[in-house]
C-alpha cells in the first residue's frame, strides 16, 4: 500500500510541477537562444555599418570627397532606422511568440492540475466508500 501511495504521489509531482517545470524552462531557453542570436546579428550588422563608414571617413581627400561622403550619409542613415526598426519589430514579435507559447503552457498545465485533482478526489471517494 505504501509503494502504491509513493508512486502516485511521485506521478502526480512529475505531472503537476517537474514536467511543467521542464517544458517551462525549454521554453525559456529557447526563447533566451533566439533573442541572443538576434542580438548578436544586430550588432555584427552595425558594426559593419560603423567599419564601413570609418573606412570611407578615411578615404576623404578633397572637398569633393567630403561632399560625396555627406551625402552618403544621409542614405546610410535612412539605411540604418529602417534596420533598427526591423530589429526592433522581430524582437517585438518574438516576445510575443514567447507570450503566447507561456501563455499555452499555463493554461495546460492549469487543465492538468484541474484533471489530476479531479481523479485524486474521486479516488479519495472510492477508498472512503470501501474503508
Amino acid at each position: 500500500m505504501n509503494t502504491e501511495m509513493f508512486d502516485k504521489y511521485t506521478e502526480q509531482a512529475e505531472k503537476l510541477f517537474m514536467a511543467p517545470t521542464r517544458d517551462y524552462a525549454k521554453l525559456a531557453m529557447d526563447y533566451a537562444e533566439k533573442l541572443i542570436d538576434a542580438q548578436m546579428e544586430a550588432a555584427r550588422t552595425y558594426s559593419e555599418i560603423g567599419l564601413q563608414q570609418a573606412r570611407a571617413a578615411l578615404e576623404i581627400k578633397d572637398t569633393n570627397a567630403l561632399q560625396h561622403y555627406a551625402e552618403k550619409q544621409q542614405a546610410v542613415a535612412k539605411d540604418l532606422g529602417e534596420r533598427v526598426k526591423s530589429d526592433a519589430e522581430k524582437v517585438v514579435g518574438m516576445n510575443q511568440q514567447f507570450v503566447d507559447e507561456t501563455r499555452k503552457l499555463v493554461e495546460s498545465i492549469v487543465q492538468s492540475a484541474s484533471e489530476t485533482a479531479s481523479q485524486a478526489a474521486k479516488s479519495a471517494k472510492k477508498t472512503a466508500a470501501a474503508s
